[in-house]
């Protein structure tokens, strides 16, 4: 559970000196209580999170000390009722740390990171307070609770459980120091990704573009302007720019390069998070050994639906026997067209795959990822989503123009359901920026909860990622991938915003880890439905629909390169899990990362290339023993999917009990609960399997 569900509003304090002009100190008054980016100054967060501390402990002690008997209400309730002054700083500050993370910000991060740290562990480990809780679980038969407020409760007993609660003298002190130096290294890892890719520059002229699409570079055009040295190309390490690069460029020279830059960053280098991770996994080994456990996959993994090593390491070798033999096909497929394109056997290294896969896609389809951009123009893809989500759930977006953001190219838009009823504000925030971390993810500036009151308290959502941005001769047009990526974020954001609970800690995504990714990914389903693609992919200068036949392509050439892809999330597993699963120091990192991912390699590993000291996933991004979460979400989704297209993709009974029984009802229920009460069964890989092309299609219903 994050830090910010233990904070606890205030009930007995002492004066504060309070700070007028700090927006933190006092609920926004603002429409909605949406947060006034426009009055926020950096040097409040200190300020405020100093003040809360000191306010939130003060209630830990009223509740850890007070002489009535522990109940539900006065103990557990009173913990989910977070504290509202440090909820409101921590819920502005760390989104706009990854999204906007100048110097500045990074600084403020590492002071506060410690304090964090420490008020958590004054929470968890205060003994009185434990007390009241554990008495309050053991007594649980007395309390008749309801069903979310019986999670709610296993939930906070299980967090104090696993942050140390029953640990005893020495050892707690040793788990204090050991949760404090994980959260500072956890931080200056991410840290050392974000300036290690901005630092980069990879400069061209004119004479090294070959092959390259007029989008990628007119982009990179524009970045040298940018610069002051126009004439020439400069290309980054931001994901799209690099993807572009490595599918379109002639030059395999370059291709190399590129791809040994792109993967090298943060080794021996003045960002280098070789030493930290090794660190940051040895300091989970011997916290999981203070909690009683053999490895810290041990430990994280109990409360998840996966429960053990052993379920994980099930379903990532049975993917990897399923999928392995269909990429040793693909391979061979892919070398005999490189040998026929180059008139010469070709050598296949990593760099050469997103190549010449993308020039056997084009010549199998007779399309180019290119020919597609001009039909996926951002506005139209949001108009998309947003269709899309009024067709399943009756959601209405309306842009807002009188909410302040925090920077210019972020939109905020007031969501509303079939009756007008008000939802929730979705914020997106598209464009990469030199201070914004690599990839894309949806978090929130305010959850979903009802009050004692019956008040409803809408939550407000953003999305951030890093897409084509326009230039300055075309709007931003969008690749494929990239669309792909924004229906995922967006099926995240619908978790957050159709969440319908009362208890804080439990709304919207606040779900086990392995269950997170099912509605995300679950709405990337419906870009291979031409019924839905034909609604809003439309020509960006002419307005026409994307002709029927491209379309056909894309669908039928959505199973192209499925195993290559597979087998490249589950070498992330594997890589996750090695490292979770440690009962010594990992030694040397080259050996120990190529070691974990060779049963899922594709290629021949390079020489001075890592993925471990990128892997902000698990490092500093709370999916430690948990990428295999991708892979275990998707199994669900295909499965639920397979459901949804037995009974018409746009059925509306099916997708108003998904969203009452999964999207509203955030952690209330064990996930496969939720399930199989929308399934009527729980899911097997056989919808994944057929979805991907590996196993011969069946019916699939109830």
């Amino acid at each position: 559970m994050k830090i910010k569900s233990l904070i606890i509003p205030l009930l007995f304090t002492a004066p504060l000196m309070i700070n007028a002009e700090n927006i933190f100190f006092e609920e926004f008054k603002t429409t909605h209580n949406v947060v006034p980016f426009d009055r926020l100054d950096k040097s409040y967060y200190e300020e405020a999170v100093d003040s809360g501390i000191r306010l939130a402990q003060q209630e830990i002690d009223a509740i850890a000390n007070q002489r009535s008997k522990p109940t539900f209400d006065n103990t557990i309730v009173a913990l989910d009722n977070a504290g509202e002054m440090l909820n409101r700083v921590l819920n502005t500050f760390f989104p706009l740390l990854s999204a906007d993370g100048d110097d500045e910000m990074n600084e403020i991060a590492m002071r506060i990171s410690p304090k964090l740290s420490q008020h958590s562990n004054n929470i968890t480990l205060n003994e009185h307070l434990w007390e009241k809780v554990k008495y309050v679980y053991d007594n649980r038969a007395a309390e008749h609770l309801c069903t979310e407020d019986s999670m709610l409760l296993q939930e906070v007993y299980d967090m104090f459980v696993s942050s140390g609660a029953n640990l005893k003298g020495a050892d707690r002190d040793k788990y204090r120091s050991l949760s404090a130096e994980l959260s500072q290294l956890s931080l200056q890892f991410e840290q050392n990704t974000v300036k290690a890719r901005a630092g980069y520059e990879m400069w061209l002229t004119k004479d090294d573009l070959d092959g390259l699409p007029e989008s990628a570079v007119e982009a990179a055009a524009l970045a040298a302007k940018e610069k002051g040295r126009e004439g020439e190309y400069l290309f980054s390490l931001q994901q799209t720019v690099y993807s572009n690069f490595m599918r379109y460029s002639s030059r395999r020279d370059l291709r190399e390069k590129y791809y040994r830059d792109f993967n090298s960053p943060c080794i021996n280098d003045e960002f280098d998070n070789t030493k930290i991770m090794a660190r940051i996994a040895e300091i989970r080994l011997e916290i999981a050994r203070l909690m009683g456990f053999n490895t810290y996959a041990e430990y994280t993994l109990q409360h998840r639906m996966a429960q053990n090593t052993e379920n994980v390491y099930r379903l990532l070798d049975q993917l990897r026997d399923a999928y392995m033999p269909a990429w040793k096909r693909e391979k061979r497929e892919l070398e005999d067209y490189a040998r026929k394109f180059e008139g010469k056997k070709v050598d296949l290294q990593a760099w050469d795959y997103s190549y010449y896969a993308n020039k056997l896609k084009n010549e199998k389809y007779s399309y180019s990822e290119e020919d597609l951009r001009p039909y996926f123009e951002l506005n139209n893809v949001i108009n998309g989503a947003f269709s899309l989500a009024n067709r399943l759930y009756g959601l209405k977006f309306t842009e807002n123009q009188n909410y302040s953001v925090y920077n210019p190219e972020v939109k905020s838009f007031d969501v509303t359901d079939e009756e007008g009823n008000f939802v929730g504000v979705l914020y997106t925030d598209f464009f990469p920026r030199a201070t914004k971390r690599a990839g894309a993810w949806m978090t929130d500036f305010r959850g979903q909860w009802i009050d004692n009151n019956g008040v409803n308290h809408r939550p407000h959502v953003t999305l951030t990622m890093s897409f084509t941005p326009p230039t300055e001769t075309k709007p931003s047009l969008l690749t494929f991938d990239e669309v792909n990526t924004f229906f995922h974020e967006f099926g995240h954001g619908l978790h957050g915003l159709l969440s319908q609970v009362h208890r804080k800690g439990l709304s919207g995504t606040n779900v086990y880890r392995d269950f997170v990714e099912v509605p995300s990914q679950f709405n990337e389903n419906f870009l291979t439905e031409k019924e839905f693609l034909d609604s809003f992919a439309k020509h960006y200068i002419t307005g026409e629909t994307i002709p029927q036949e491209l379309v056909d392509k894309v669908v039928r050439s959505s199973q192209f390169g499925a195993a290559y892809s597979c087998l490249r999330q589950l070498s992330f597993g594997y890589l996750d899990m090695a490292y979770h699963t440690i009962t010594s120091a990992p030694g040397d990192a080259f050996e120990f990362e190529h070691k974990a991912m060779d049963s899922v390699a594709t290629f021949p590993a390079v020489e001075g290339c890592l993925t471990s000291p990128r892997f902000t996933h698990i490092f500093s991004g709370g999916y430690a023993a948990g990428y295999y979460s991708y892979k275990w979400a998707e199994v669900i989704e295909a499965d639920a999917f397979a459901y949804f297209k037995h009974f018409g993709i746009f059925n509306k009974d099916i997708a108003k009990s998904w969203k009452d029984n999964v999207l509203s009802r955030g952690g209330t229920e064990p996930p496969m609960t939720l399930y199989t009460r929308f399934r009527g069964s729980e899911p097997t890989i056989d919808a994944l399997l057929i979805r991907d092309g590996i196993k011969v299609i069946r019916r699939i219903g109830k």
